[in-house]
């Protein structure tokens, strides 16, 4: 069984899918910013859902955002945490290629398309994809105005900045039933588990200490 989990957003999202590629339990968290103290409870709660155990878990996939430092942290270190104490892969998706393929495969979407989420700090973390949801160009992290655009666009980015996305289509958040089917069916290419972060974290480690003069 593939256990998928997701923290580039403010909730987290966690997902257990069979070998076919079917969500077998799925649960999103109830609160934001909190990603550290919502991820474990989560994945016990969809493996009991499921009546597994992780000693079922064949392998492991991640969001590997763009998102916030603090969030694709807690998850990319549970990710491989677990790939190492089980013994079993782990596959890291760009958070915005899994809410593409959700657009795609629902319906809404026919056309090319923009994924846009949250970058905080008045940005967005943007990709562009064509009609099957191939990406074809990004990520990248840049002010909504400056990359405005009358396309449909799937995500966050365009229920924050009306005004420079209006065609708002789609899912808001990501999905970690969808990240998942996306490693199982290889929609998506899969990537080391390590952060797209796009930017510098906000907290950084002091430099050394100025001689006193």
């Amino acid at each position: 069984m593939l256990l998928a989990f997701d923290t580039a957003s403010p909730q987290v999202t966690v997902a257990l899918l069979d070998d076919d590629g079917a969500v077998v339990a799925e649960r999103v968290s109830e609160e934001t910013m909190r990603h550290g103290e919502q991820l474990a409870p989560l994945v016990e709660a969809v493996l009991s859902d499921a009546g597994a155990t992780r000693r079922d878990l064949t392998a492991v996939a991640v969001g590997a955002g763009p998102g916030p430092f603090t969030g694709l942290r807690v998850g990319l270190v549970t990710a491989r945490t677990f790939g190492f104490v089980l013994d079993v892969p782990v596959y890291g998706v760009c958070s915005l290629d899994a809410l593409a393929l959700e657009a795609v495969e629902t319906g809404a979407v026919s056309t090319p398309f923009v994924v846009a989420t949250d970058a905080r700090r008045k940005e967005v973390y943007l990709a562009t994809y064509d009609a099957d949801g191939q990406r074809l160009e990004g990520p990248a992290v840049d002010k909504p105005a400056d990359v405005a655009t009358d396309v449909p666009v799937v995500g966050e980015g365009a229920v924050l900045y009306p005004e420079a996305f209006p065609q708002r289509v789609g899912p808001v958040r990501p999905s970690a039933g969808w990240l998942g089917r996306a490693v199982v069916e290889e929609r998506v290419e899969l990537l080391d588990p390590e952060p797209l972060y796009l930017r510098r974290p906000d907290a950084e480690v002091p430099g050394p200490r100025k001689p006193v003069s």
